[in-house]
């Protein structure tokens, strides 16, 4: 049963009729600002498989990464500055105008688990960490794919969360899952919310989205943009570079601190997944102060080496932007310099 439940919920005429109303969507799916392809075609696709099956050298660390035990009382004690801990990926607990709020659950032990075979997570027993979270005021989801929304993650973590902001359309697999509608809102691009005194708005960024077969960008896919009295944060979302990050700067930048997409890049992707270089050039753009690299550490959706993406964003980085590369659980304040000691070495 829990197989099928992964897949979420259906696409329904209320949906599209929903869908229709945005200026994102074609009448069929939901587009990119820019051109978007990807040059993966049906005669590709066995050459790739067996690349994903046999091309494992470097893209697994020698032994598990530890994750840092959550600690309460650092965590929910008051601090002038937000604080964050990264649970790898792209998986972010933050603290945030007196608010916890979550980003992109993904706490379980295979992004594929649709797959014939599994995207083995680099630490273990992750899903045991929900178990040590405080209450939630607020869950963010960029997209609907599964190496960021997963139901076991979701079916433990849903009494603790109060609201749920999504991408449009992605709403439909909470509901799915048992998740009240009373509890969550989607989003459009340059969508805003307040929470308290938190102002959220939905970013645009160059992906797509899909769960299974029938449903490729039937929902639409973004970032997150937070601002507080004397902060701002900015969360990229998955995608592939482009003019979007220029605009957000503009438009809701600078930033004090961002969290951008670094890793799972491939050529036949590049259009939906940034090398290290174009992240650096994306905070740029966005006008981030700090920055720190995320879609890392956790599984291996491409073919580089697991660590290839902190080694190639620090090296381009350090001439050009300040950054912070915590470990795993880790608690930091998002103005905190570690002094970027490499810890996955």
């Amino acid at each position: 049963m829990a197989y099928f439940k992964q897949f979420g919920g259906k696409v329904t005429a209320g949906e599209r009729e929903k869908y229709s109303r945005s200026p994102n969507w074609d009448g069929r799916r939901f587009t990119n600002l820019e051109e978007t392809t990807m040059d993966v075609s049906l005669s590709k696709i066995p050459g790739l498989l067996h690349k994903q099956m046999t091309g494992a050298s470097g893209r697994m660390p020698e032994r598990p990464i530890p994750v840092e035990s959550f600690d309460r009382q650092a965590f929910l004690e008051d601090s002038p500055v937000p604080k964050a801990i990264w649970y790898g990926h792209s998986v972010l607990m933050l603290r945030i105008g007196g608010m916890n709020i979550l980003i992109d659950p993904m706490f379980g032990p295979n992004a594929s688990p649709i797959a014939p075979f599994p995207t083995r997570r680099f630490s273990e027993h992750t899903l045991d960490i929900i178990g040590q979270l405080p209450d939630i005021d607020l869950m963010l989801l960029s997209h609907d794919h599964y190496d960021h929304l997963d139901y076991e993650s979701l079916r433990r973590l849903r009494p603790k969360i109060r609201e749920f902001f999504t991408a449009l359309g992605a709403a439909r697999h909470l509901r799915a899952w048992g998740i009240s509608d009373t509890r969550i809102r989607e989003f459009d691009w340059w969508d805003q919310a307040d929470l308290g005194p938190l102002r959220i708005t939905f970013t645009p960024s160059r992906h797509f989205s899909g769960r299974g077969i029938s449903d490729r960008a039937r929902s639409l896919w973004g970032g997150w943009a937070l601002h507080v009295p004397g902060h701002s944060v900015y969360f990229s979302g998955d995608g592939g570079y482009g003019n979007h990050f220029r605009e957000v700067g503009n438009r809701l930048g600078p930033f004090d601190f961002a969290f951008m997409e670094c890793g799972q890049y491939y050529h036949l992707w590049h259009a939906i997944h940034m090398y290290p270089e174009e992240s650096i050039q994306a905070a740029l753009d966005a006008g981030v102060r700090t920055t720190m690299p995320v879609h890392w550490g956790a599984f291996s959706l491409a073919f580089h080496p697991w660590d290839e993406p902190v080694e190639r964003f620090s090296a381009a980085a350090t001439d050009h932007l300040s950054f912070i590369l915590p470990r795993p659980g880790d608690i930091f304040t998002l103005d905190e310099n570690y002094g970027n000691r490499a810890w996955w070495v």
